[in-house]
């Protein structure tokens, strides 16, 4: 597990919001699964187990055949139990995001940040990228709030709209991996397959929302998904000032 912390900073002359990201959690396939165990990958032996002492562990197999490394022109076969393959994932280290630019007290207006998080893995069948916040609302002040941004449907917005007396906190991912609730058709979201900068924002949840999906292999580049984020005022919002934090957590599994 690494864990990734990205500070985000609103400076404000009306609010100053720093919003971290962090942690990365794994997963692993199986090759059978009930509802009580799970067994990633199995070996036919007639001997072996686990060993261990005050400096070493040891893990034996007796009575395997046809172990070692094999490979034509389209397979690479890794055989025997000794060889049991584990998935690598990685994610990128990520920047500190100041938001900008200030937001007056008496008129509103908007402030955006972004950074970029990358995801590495050998998994034959890809990843998954995921956002949580670890609060609701994500950005709070003590007893103060800003409200998370809710879409006008099912879909993310395709544009972000702040109304004279609204106050909200979005997020919107793009990137070559992104799941299709976040792609577009030019003016609307979870339909196409566009990328359109600046588009299809929603709003955080406590809750784990998949924002990214990658099929196969990436090593050794990986792939980069940006995360954009981003305040709105109204004018006619009585917002208390000061400094708004939220704490999300960005997860990356294989798959």
């Amino acid at each position: 597990m690494r864990l990734r912390d990205i500070g985000i900073a609103l400076f404000l002359s009306l609010i100053g919001t720093p919003v971290l990201l962090a942690s990365l959690s794994f997963a692993t396939a199986q090759v059978m699964q009930s509802a009580t165990y799970r067994i990633q990958q199995d070996s036919i032996n007639f001997a072996g187990g686990l060993s261990t002492s005050t400096n070493y562990t040891l893990e034996s197999t007796v009575g395997e055949v046809g172990t070692g490394d094999r490979s034509s022109t389209n397979f690479n076969l890794r055989g025997g139990y000794q060889q049991l393959d584990t998935n690598f994932i990685a994610i990128s280290s990520v920047a500190s995001v100041s938001m900008t630019p200030a937001i007056p007290g008496i008129t509103g207006g908007t402030a955006n940040g972004s950074t970029t998080v990358t995801v590495t893995t050998d998994s034959p069948a890809g990843y998954e990228l995921s956002i949580a916040a670890s609060q609701s609302p994500a950005l709070q002040k003590g007893s103060d709030s800003i409200a998370d941004y809710v879409p006008g449907g099912a879909p993310p917005d395709f544009s972000f709209t702040t109304g004279s007396t609204q106050a909200h906190f979005g997020y919107s991912p793009s990137g070559a991996d992104i799941v299709a609730r976040f792609k577009d058709n030019g003016s609307a979201c979870d339909v196409g397959s566009s990328d359109t900068a600046l588009a299809c924002w929603d709003g955080l949840d406590v809750s784990d929302e998949a924002i990214a999906r990658g099929s196969g292999s990436n090593v050794p580049s990986g792939v980069p998904t940006v995360l954009y984020f981003r305040v709105g005022v109204g004018g006619s919002v009585g917002q208390a000032s000061g400094s708004y934090v939220a704490t999300t957590t960005v997860t990356a599994i294989p798959l």
